[in-house]
């Protein structure tokens, strides 16, 4: 399993936001540098990165920062954050990038994504999909920075993209992101049984090497983690040995 440690980016600063909602801000970091520098000599094999500035606004607001950072990396880089249109797809990758997040495009205009996936590669290509547990038993998928459900079904919206046409996967349990109460299983567990053919990246709410143990049993493929490891409730090094 490969872990993603997690740089949330706002006005260049690095940040965790609880349950996606821009008035819960914590700042930890003035300098994502020296951040992306620790997790270098950690030797992370990847690092995800998101344009928080960028979600909220429904367009890309710190891509020139995120292309300084992928060119200072050793490490992969995962990023998006307000990618909507084919151009910005593209200048992430002629920024260095290795794989670009599409969140909100994916659920509202999946024709077009499947374009992108064909056309860039889908390794080069994450599929975001933020969700909200609703009331009976499903997730909405969640848009533009998780501040609004599309009324759309996680399902549904996984149909769009059929075996063969996408290969990696994010999935954010909104409800859990940035509260350190461990991943949803659940959900996880469904998804691994429903499309085993997709690469899933757990995200939202893991707070210990146990819990990236479990994700791991499950065949998940990879877990994004931040909060975690800003509090130093996970030693970074240990969490890569997991993989």
């Amino acid at each position: 399993m490969i872990l993603y440690p997690a740089i949330d980016l706002i006005n260049g600063e690095c940040v965790r936001l609880a349950q996606g909602r821009f008035d819960a801000v914590t700042r930890y970091d003035s300098d994502p540098f020296k951040r992306l520098a620790l997790f270098n000599e950690e030797f992370a094999e990847w690092v995800h990165i998101v344009d928080l500035d960028g979600a909220r606004a429904g367009s890309p607001q710190q891509h020139e920062l995120i292309g300084r950072l992928a060119q200072a990396s050793r490490a992969k880089i995962q990023t998006g954050g307000g990618v909507r249109s084919r151009a910005h797809v593209q200048t992430l990758l002629d920024q260095g990038v290795s794989a670009v997040v599409v969140g909100s495009a994916a659920v509202k205009d999946p024709r077009e994504v499947r374009g992108w996936l064909r056309d860039f590669g889908k390794e080069r290509i994450t599929l975001a999909l933020d969700v909200l547990p609703t009331r009976d038993g499903d997730f909405d998928a969640a848009l533009h920075g998780w501040t609004e459900g599309s009324g759309i079904s996680l399902w549904k919206v996984l149909d769009e993209y059929p075996v063969g046409v996408a290969q990696r996967i994010l999935v954010t349990d909104v409800s859990r992101d940035g509260m350190l109460m461990g991943p949803n299983m659940d959900l996880m567990r469904a998804l691994r049984q429903k499309r085993p053919d997709l690469d899933i990246q757990a995200s939202g709410g893991v707070r210990s090497v146990e819990d990236l143990y479990d994700l791991k049993a499950l065949g998940v493929h990879g877990a994004i983690v931040g909060k975690a490891i800003y509090e130093g409730l996970i030693d970074l090094k240990a969490a890569l040995n997991v993989g």
